[in-house]
């Protein structure tokens, strides 16, 4: 179903290393309208997943819903280079979904990774042939964030998405 205002999905992992863990996921709307409720869920996030959706005229909505992310977190003072944040593209079995290098290219094209110590490269462990961390041919690294694909309405995808952003920040939090 569409999400209207926001819902929200506690989820209890049990004892992870002695510690009680539990996330609590909550999904947003993608409108701009929405914009005051994405943003006073933002608030105090410990991870991001950015849900695509893939069909070729949704594009500038897309960018749009990007940029009003990335918008909103830098007012709270986070940076998305710097946290859990991975990117799931939607709808894939539809016949007007865009090819996955134009949705890549588009919402995760990288950024400059300055930092010496993180200019090394790594696989992308759940794709193969990418890498998340790369030094350009004109010699500037750059770092992607995970990304999936998925068709949500029948559980594609959606699991793989949940499961990186956890180890995220899990990791991010140990």
């Amino acid at each position: 179903e569409r999400t209207l205002f926001f819902d929200f999905l506690p989820v209890d992992l049990g004892t992870i290393r002695g510690f009680k863990t539990r996330f609590h996921l909550y999904t947003v709307p993608g409108q701009v309208y929405y914009n005051a409720s994405r943003k006073l869920i933002l608030k105090n996030v410990d991870g991001v997943v950015f849900v695509a959706d893939s069909q070729m005229d949704r594009m500038e909505a897309n960018l749009e819903s990007m940029q009003n992310l990335y918008d909103n977190m830098a007012e709270y003072g986070y940076d998305l280079t710097r946290m859990p944040f991975v990117i799931q593209y939607n709808k894939r079995d539809l016949p007007n979904a865009a090819p996955l290098s134009q949705l890549r290219e588009a919402l995760n094209p990288g950024w400059e990774v300055e930092d010496a110590t993180r200019q090394i490269v790594t696989p992308d462990p759940y794709h193969a042939d990418q890498m998340l961390v790369e030094q350009l041919p004109a010699g500037e690294w750059i770092e992607r964030v995970p990304s999936f694909e998925s068709v949500a309405v029948q559980g594609d995808g959606v699991f793989d998405t949940l499961k990186a952003v956890s180890k995220l920040v899990l990791k991010s939090l140990a």
